[in-house]
């Protein structure tokens, strides 16, 4: 592979991750802390985004295979983009702040599976897509430390807001990266990409994995929402948190590049599927135990692994039988199925069930965990059962 595409693939691939890491991690500090919101306007800024990539995704698809080149698309939405955060750092009331969020989210959303595809369309040598995936996990970790860097020297963590900026800033070195790119210009077929993606459906093979993805990606919201809280009742210090889910990060990026491809030559699609969800449903498993402590910061890698070697691996699969014409709409339609409906439904989800097994002001961790650990071990059998190898 070219050095120079390799390193321009890279940049794009890093900053895409690393604008959303930014703020995402940080900024409900600042909804609930400085700006006094409730857990309710909280979970609804949150949840702009995986409703924008219910639809932004297949829309942004379609253009990209129809009419418009794909980097320019990157472009123009990232520099939308970074006009959005800016106003929003500046947003003090919740319903101009969902405005400012919500809109954002619509433009952002559109470039995640056009990444992707651009990615796709250069690269076709799975370790080297590997290593450009790396940098997906490895920009997010590293806007952490640059924002932490930032805020112990311009002490700006009060207010909280500087997290927006800083995702404001990187999209527009993003979109200078995007100007970088080759040109991939679209199919311009005279059918609908988007409705050509959907009609992918009707084989049943491709329906189940769909289906399957959209469950389980959405059951990840119980490891964002209780994962913390969790651990600080099994009695981890609160302080060692953040340290011990960095560990997903390390083994995501690590297993990236050194297990993907390979476990995917060794054993085919399919079984790196089934290994990456039963990952999940090995987590959910000892969340339900609670304990030794050890296990559970141990158990952390497996979030890693799992994200690898389902949501990244599902990527590769859809676009492994998504015919050329259609390969932008066909990764906006997995993007769609997962980080839009699947995250969208697990949010609300996993809040009804930890407030449904709450007792005292507590969280009955056992109850709670046991319900995604089942429904994880129920699509893993479906994995087996019904998706040819």
């Amino acid at each position: 592979m070219d050095t120079a595409l390799y390193i321009k693939l890279s940049l794009v691939m890093g900053l895409e991750y690393a604008i959303w890491g930014a703020w995402m991690p940080v900024l409900a500090a600042r909804l609930l802390g400085p700006l006094k919101f409730s857990g309710k306007q909280t979970g609804w800024i949150y949840a702009a985004l995986p409703l924008a990539c219910i639809v932004s995704p297949l829309l942004a698809g379609q253009i990209a295979d129809k009419w418009i080149n794909a980097e320019w698309i990157l472009v123009v939405s990232h520099l939308i983009g970074a006009g959005l955060l800016f106003f929003a750092a500046t947003r003090e009331k919740f319903g101009s702040l969902l405005i400012a969020m919500l809109l954002w989210s619509v433009f952002f959303a559109g470039t995640l599976p056009i990444v992707n595809a651009v990615l796709f369309s250069k690269v076709s040598d799975g370790y080297w897509i590997g290593w450009v995936f790396f940098w997906a996990p490895t920009g997010w970790a590293l806007t952490g430390y640059l924002l932490t860097g930032i805020r112990h020297i311009f002490k700006t963590a009060e207010r909280g807001r500087d997290c927006l900026f800083l995702a404001a800033a990187l999209s527009i070195v993003m979109a200078c990266c995007c100007l970088l790119l080759p040109q991939t210009q679209p199919a311009g077929t005279g059918g609908t990409p988007v409705l050509d993606a959907l009609a992918m459906l009707k084989a049943a093979d491709f329906l189940v994995f769909v289906i399957v993805s959209l469950v389980v990606a959405g059951l990840m919201q119980f490891y964002f929402l209780g994962s913390a809280q969790l651990m600080i009742d099994s009695g981890i210090p609160a302080k060692n948190i953040s340290a011990i889910m960095a560990i997903a990060q390390a083994c995501q990026a690590i297993a990236t590049f050194l297990v993907m491809q390979r476990l995917i030559d060794a054993v085919g699609y399919k079984w790196t599927l089934v290994i990456g969800a039963a990952c999940w449903m090995i987590l959910y498993f000892v969340y339900v135990l609670g304990k030794p402590r050890p296990l559970v910061i141990v158990s952390q890698s497996l979030h890693g692994l799992a994200y690898v070697l389902f949501i990244i691996v599902g990527q590769k699969y859809a676009n492994s039988l998504a015919p050329e014409k259609i390969i932008n709409s066909v990764q906006a339609l997995i993007f769609a199925a997962t980080t839009g409906i699947g995250l969208f439904l697990g949010t609300h989800f996993a809040g009804i069930v930890m407030d449904h097994f709450k007792k005292d002001d507590k969280f009955q961790w056992r109850p709670v965990f046991a319900v995604p650990a089942v429904i994880t071990l129920v699509s893993v059998i479906v994995l087996i059962v019904f998706l040819k190898g």
